[in-house]
């Protein structure tokens, strides 16, 4: 067992080497060494909004791992006053299937996610800069990100929040925001000046379909993080310029793109994956909105977690159970 404290101490040590583990593994899954099955969503009639998500993934290569992200989303939860969404994330070895470790899942997929959205930012901008940051939604994910970014070495100037809940904008200026990183940390009344405004745009909302439907907002042409998947209309999709992680998971699950692809009758308007990016293999425009989705694999949990749990096991860090299997001969 690996503890959520644990992990977040060896993530925010070294948000290099997790960016490192995130894209490799872009570029095993474009080698074809990778095992990636669709995801499946259990949901609940008496709760429309809530839903848990397994996540099955094999990596290959000199370290072969199998294994399975299992996560918990519950939007009411916020109102209570606990996070929205809970994970485990266990860890099976590739040679007699048994699970070796269990992770706990929601600092890994967050910083999953993060790390994804900051290794995106830098291929799809050639660069380590923005004039302003806007993020849209500022829950945990939104929170990983400016870190990762910050971290990272990035310069960010302004930072321009969005909620809809301008208290958790709030939380999140004065918690997640460091003044002496920024020149100036400003809650917009809304969206549409976030977006106007924002060079390096995130979106991390828990929006269920799309409620940005102006193209015309983004003719600054900026780098958008598409990270919640559901915020863009079709219409923005299809006038921009879109990279994605896999394009087979997502166009599914009524993610924007699935919905510009139903619309469209056909995927077009999808010009590469961010491993294609990262070899050189797709030219990026700095004339046109650039728009990266990525559904979020979880092959990347793996990938993540198997790195969390080298360091951990190293470190001692590890909680045995030695009894766990009754039988083993």
């Amino acid at each position: 067992m690996v503890s959520g404290g644990v992990i977040r101490r060896l993530i925010e040590g070294d948000p290099e080497a997790c960016v490192k583990a995130v894209e490799d593994v872009y570029l095993a899954g474009h080698r074809g060494e990778v095992v990636c099955p669709n995801s499946y969503f259990l949901r609940f009639p008496d709760r429309p909004d809530a839903r848990i998500i397994a996540l099955p993934a094999h990596l290959g290569g000199d370290d072969p791992v199998s294994g399975i992200k299992w996560i918990a989303s519950y939007p009411a939860n916020i109102k209570r006053g606990i996070p929205r969404a809970s994970a485990v994330i266990v860890l099976n070895r590739a040679d007699d299937g048994y699970p070796y470790a269990c992770l706990e899942g929601s600092i890994i997929s967050a910083a999953r996610t993060a790390a994804s959205a900051a290794s995106a930012a830098a291929a799809l901008s050639g660069r380590r800069a923005a004039r302003t940051l806007g993020v849209v939604g500022t829950g945990l994910i939104a929170r990983y990100v400016v870190s990762f970014l910050t971290r990272l070495g990035w310069e960010l100037p302004e930072v321009l929040l969005f909620d809809a809940n301008p208290t958790e904008a709030e939380r999140f200026r004065s918690a997640s925001c460091d003044p002496a990183r920024h020149r100036a940390i400003r809650v917009a009344e809304d969206l549409e000046t976030v977006v106007r405004r924002s060079d390096l745009l995130v979106f991390t909302t828990s929006a269920g379909a799309p409620h940005v439907h102006d193209p015309g907002w983004f003719s600054h042409a900026p780098v958008v993080l598409h990270l919640s998947l559901r915020d863009l209309s079709p219409s923005v999709v299809r006038a921009s310029f879109n990279v994605v992680d896999s394009v087979e998971h997502v166009m599914s699950a009524g993610t924007s793109l699935h919905l510009a692809e139903q619309e469209s009758g056909h995927r077009e308007f999808v010009t590469g994956t961010l491993a294609e990016v990262l070899l050189g293999k797709c030219a990026v425009p700095r004339t046109k909105t650039v728009v990266f989705s990525p559904f979020g694999m979880g092959t990347l949990d793996l990938a993540v977690a198997r790195w969390v749990y080298a360091r951990a096991e190293a470190a001692g860090d590890v909680v045995w159970i030695d009894d766990f299997f009754d039988m083993t001969r």
